[in-house]
Formats: structure tokens, C-alpha cells, sequence
């Protein structure tokens, strides 16, 4: 992951409304969940809650894909793990005990723990 991309993703993180719906949609795993239920879950107006799915999406921390009339939206894992990773690339100048718990967790989480 470059500078630009870290950036971008960090920028869509930055919003209230946007971060609680990634958090959300980290628990529901690969599967997704539906536009509407993320709206109603979170009590954000459906015309807001795409806004800002569409943001997440276009940053490239979420997929999604159409079911009928319904939208899903899922974490993109691969990229999620590669920001994760590029925060933590350098961690604690070769000092883990002031990154504590968190270099290990970047460093066991994989395709199978994290997706």
C-alpha cells in the first residue's frame, strides 16, 4: 500500500456515520449486509447511509454487490489487512513492547482468521 491509498482509506474512515457502518460490516464478515439494514441499524437516513457507503467503496475498504433491488456491502478483508499493515509496518522502530498486542495481531491475521 502507498502514501495515496492509506490516505484515501483513511479519509473514508473519518466520519462518524462512515466508521460505525465499516465497524458493522466488519462483524457481519464476507457475506454483508444489506444497505438498508445498515441504514435502519445505525438510525441514519437511507439516502445518507448510501452516500456514505459509496465513499467506504470508493476508497476500496468495501465491495458490493446487488441481490434484486438490494445492494450488499461487504469489507474488502485484502484491503483492510493491507492498511493495517502499512500502520504498522515500521512499529516501534523495532521496539515491540511499546506497540504491545498490536503488531502480533497484524501479523497472525490471515485469510482464514480475518475474513
Amino acid at each position: 500500500m502507498d502514501d495515496d491509498t492509506a490516505v484515501s482509506s483513511l479519509a473514508a474512515l473519518a466520519h462518524a456515520d462512515r466508521l460505525a457502518a465499516f465497524r458493522m460490516l466488519v462483524k457481519a464478515g464476507p457475506s454483508g449486509m444489506p444497505s438498508g439494514e445498515i441504514a435502519e441499524a445505525l438510525a441514519i437516513p437511507p439516502t445518507r447511509m448510501s452516500f456514505h457507503l459509496a465513499a467506504l467503496e470508493r476508497s476500496g475498504l468495501l465491495t458490493s454487490r446487488r441481490d434484486g433491488r438490494r445492494i450488499f456491502y461487504a469489507v474488502h478483508f485484502e484491503e483492510m489487512r493491507a492498511l493495517l499493515a502499512f500502520l504498522t509496518e515500521d512499529c516501534c522502530n523495532g521496539r515491540p513492547e511499546i506497540c504491545g498486542d498490536i503488531a502480533k495481531f497484524t501479523s497472525s491475521c490471515d485469510r482464514e482468521t480475518c475474513t
